[in-house]
């Protein structure tokens, strides 16, 4: 199911910035967005015209090469963003990583760091110095929880529990920004992209999500269907 033969999304005279954008989910939510008709501001490290980029930039995709773990240039990031376009109205935290495969006393702190830095301080960071904005506009956050996030598990508790710190950021945006700002979640199973089947060859990805059909699912909760709906988490399992 592609983003352009889903359902209508007018996302017209909007601003949004898609993290992690240059990664399978976030290439697939800018091209969600850009297809309803929001301006993008696809932020990464990895640039587009690097090799394992899938961002594929057109003329309503404005790329921002920033370090989301750095205050300072995330504080810089959203600033530029205001110069450039006026306002933000969707802020979607995608950028993420997995790291996983040792149990917690085998883990080392740079793993842990790792996780947590890129899956949880990359979303606190952004949300936090959008926010002004996003009340302005009384826009919408979403961002990337994990269904693995719901209970502990064996070898990759570290990713389990950066992924369940996204689901409490999100409940603690919604509380704190009730009837201006909307703050919800995805929890994803596998995600079908081309590093998980590169990890994961012998697994049946069938059954797993497309990242169009996620971005589908932001785009519904950014939207004005969804204006009742705040501090979710909600499953996008595909047929897992």
């Amino acid at each position: 199911m592609s983003p352009q033969t889903s359902f209508d999304v007018d996302f017209t005279d909007t601003v949004a910035i898609v993290t992690g954008a240059s990664g399978a989910l976030g290439s697939s939510v800018v091209e969600r967005f850009r297809s309803a008709g929001a301006t993008v501001c696809a932020v990464d490290v990895v640039e587009p015209d690097e090799e394992d980029a899938l961002l594929d930039p057109d003329d309503r995709t404005h790329f921002y090469e920033t370090d989301l773990t750095d205050e300072d240039a995330v504080a810089a990031l959203v600033e530029t963003v205001i110069d450039d376009h006026g306002r933000i109205d969707h802020l979607c935290n995608i950028a993420g990583t997995w790291q996983g495969g040792q149990p917690i006393e085998e883990t080392d702190l740079e793993e842990f760091e790792l996780l947590l830095d890129v899956n949880l301080k990359t979303a606190f960071l952004a949300s936090k110095h959008a926010l002004p904005h996003l009340r302005e506009s009384e826009g919408s956050i979403v961002s990337v929880s994990a269904r693995s996030s719901l209970e502990g598990g064996e070898g990759d508790g570290p990713y389990r529990i950066t992924k369940a710190g996204i689901r409490l950021l999100t409940e603690t945006l919604a509380e704190e920004n009730e009837g201006v700002v909307r703050a919800n979640c995805v929890m994803p199973s596998v995600i079908d992209t081309p590093m998980n089947r590169e990890m994961l060859s012998g697994a049946d990805h069938e059954t797993w999500v497309d990242p169009a059909d996620i971005a589908d699912m932001l785009a519904f909760l950014c939207s004005d269907g969804a204006t009742v709906t705040s501090g979710a988490a909600v499953p996008v399992y595909g047929e897992a």
